[in-house]
C-alpha cells in the first residue's frame, strides 16, 4: 500500500506526460535565443542542400531530359511532359544495362584507394621528417603546404601544361632517355596522371593533420620507450602510430569522401579530351547532365543519389569498424 501511494505521488509530482509539441514549445520558451541564432543557418541549409537534394531524388524517379522539361522561350512557356517512372532508372543503372555504371564504379574505387593510400603515406613520411628539430623546418613546412594553398584551377592548368606532349615532364623524361607517354590523351596514362596530380594536391592536408597529431603525443612516452631499449622503428610502431589513431581515422574518412567526389582534378586536368575510362562517377554524372544532347537529367540525378548512398553506407560501416577496433583495444 505504501509503495502504491509513493508511486502515485511520484507520478503526480512529475506531472502529465507532454507530447512532442509541448516539449518543443517548452524548449523554445527556455532557449528562444538559441533558436533565433540557429534558424538562419537551418534556412540556408534547407535552401542550398535539402531542396536540391529533394529535387534530385524526385527527378531520378522520372524520365526528365532537356527535351521534355518545362522552359520559357521569349513570351512562350512550354510545359513539362516528362513522366513518373519509379525505380526504373535505378534498375537500369544497377543491373548494368547501361554498360557504364559498374566500369566507372571499379575505376572510382581504384582511384579512391590509390589516392588515399598515397596521400596518407606521403603525408605521414613528410610529417615524420619535419617533426624533427632541423634547421629551416618552418621554411620546409611553408613550401610543402603550397600545393594545398594554391587554388585548384591554377594547379590543374599548371599540371596540364607540364604534362602536355611537349611539356616539362616529357622533356625531362626524354633527357634521360625514358619513354614519354601521352599523359593527356592515352587512357592508361590519363589514369596515372590523374592519381599523381591528385596525390600532389592532397598530401599537404594529410601532412599538416598528422603533424598536429604527432605533436600532441606526450614526449614522456618516447622517453620511456627509449629507456626500455626500443629501436626507432619500434617507437614508431608502438608509440607514434597508436598516438595518431584518432587523427588518422578522421583524415582517412574525410579523404575517402573528398577523393570519391573529386570533380575538379578530373574535369580541369582533362576537360573534353578525357577518355570515358578516366571518368569517375561524379564526372560521368556531370557529363550526363551537361556534356551531351539531350541532357539526361533523370539518370544524372539517379547517379547522384547512388553516389550519396554509397558514401553514407561507407561512412556507417567505417565508423562501426572503428568503434569495434577501439573496444578491442580498450578490452
Amino acid at each position: 500500500m505504501t509503495v502504491a501511494v509513493q508511486g502515485g505521488a511520484e507520478r503526480r509530482g512529475r506531472g502529465p506526460r507532454r507530447g512532442p509539441l509541448s516539449r518543443l514549445k517548452q524548449s523554445y520558451d527556455r532557449h528562444w535565443y538559441a533558436w533565433a541564432m540557429v534558424t538562419p543557418v537551418v534556412a540556408v541549409l534547407g535552401l542550398v542542400v535539402l531542396y536540391p537534394l529533394g529535387r534530385g531524388v524526385y527527378l531520378s524517379l522520372t524520365n526528365a531530359t532537356s527535351l521534355n522539361v518545362g522552359r520559357t522561350i521569349g513570351m512562350n512557356h512550354i510545359r513539362s511532359t516528362y513522366s513518373w517512372v519509379g525505380l526504373h532508372n535505378y534498375e537500369q543503372i544497377l543491373s548494368g544495362a547501361d554498360h557504364e555504371f559498374w566500369p566507372h564504379v571499379g575505376w572510382t574505387l581504384v582511384w579512391t584507394v590509390s589516392c588515399v593510400a598515397l596521400t596518407y603515406s606521403l603525408g605521414l613520411g613528410l610529417a615524420l621528417l619535419i617533426n624533427r628539430q632541423v634547421r629551416g623546418r618552418t621554411m620546409y613546412r611553408v613550401l610543402l603546404v603550397l600545393p594545398w594553398a594554391v587554388p585548384t584551377f591554377v594547379t590543374m592548368f599548371s599540371w596540364r601544361l607540364m604534362l602536355s606532349d611537349n611539356g616539362v615532364v616529357n622533356s625531362l623524361l626524354g633527357a634521360v632517355h625514358l619513354p614519354t607517354p601521352s599523359w593527356l590523351s592515352d587512357p592508361l596514362w590519363q589514369k596515372v596522371a590523374a592519381i599523381g596530380v591528385n596525390t600532389w594536391v592532397g598530401f599537404p592536408f594529410m601532412m599538416v593533420s598528422l603533424l598536429g597529431g604527432m605533436q600532441a603525443i606526450p614526449g614522456e612516452l618516447y622517453e620511456a620507450a627509449e629507456m626500455d631499449g626500443a629501436t626507432p622503428f619500434q617507437r614508431f610502431r608502438y608509440v607514434t602510430l597508436p598516438g595518431l589513431r584518432p587523427v588518422s581515422n578522421t583524415v582517412i574518412l574525410l579523404s575517402v569522401i573528398w577523393t570519391f567526389n573529386q570533380f575538379n582534378v578530373i574535369d580541369l586536368l582533362f576537360g573534353n579530351t578525357g577518355s570515358d575510362g578516366v571518368q569517375i562517377l561524379v564526372t560521368y554524372a556531370y557529363q550526363l547532365f551537361f556534356g551531351q544532347q539531350p541532357q539526361d537529367f533523370a539518370n544524372s540525378a539517379a547517379y547522384g543519389v547512388i553516389i550519396l548512398s554509397m558514401l553514407i553506407v561507407f561512412a556507417g560501416v567505417y565508423r562501426r569498424w572503428l568503434n569495434r577496433s577501439e573496444q578491442r583495444v580498450a578490452g
